[in-house]
């Protein structure tokens, strides 16, 4: 398992990191290292992408059809 130091650090940060961490009863460590592995996995969104069938639908298209579905507000 690897061990990382991290420098730099804004105060502001750490104490944010802190109240989190405190808010779930966690050490600012565990924490960290939860929310680093969530952002770590992210790296795989690409290849995953990439992976699925192209069905030919764009973007726009799904986009538009789920704000027509929305009932008004």
């Amino acid at each position: 398992m690897k061990t990382l130091y991290l420098r730099n650090v804004p105060d502001e940060v750490g104490e944010r990191l802190e109240a989190l961490a405190a808010r779930e009863g966690m050490s600012v460590s565990a924490f960290a290292t939860r929310e680093l592995a969530v952002v770590a996995r992210r790296a795989d969104n690409p290849r995953l992408l990439s992976d699925l069938p192209d069905l030919g639908i764009l973007a726009d298209v799904i986009v538009a059809d789920l704000e027509a579905g929305r009932s008004p507000r």
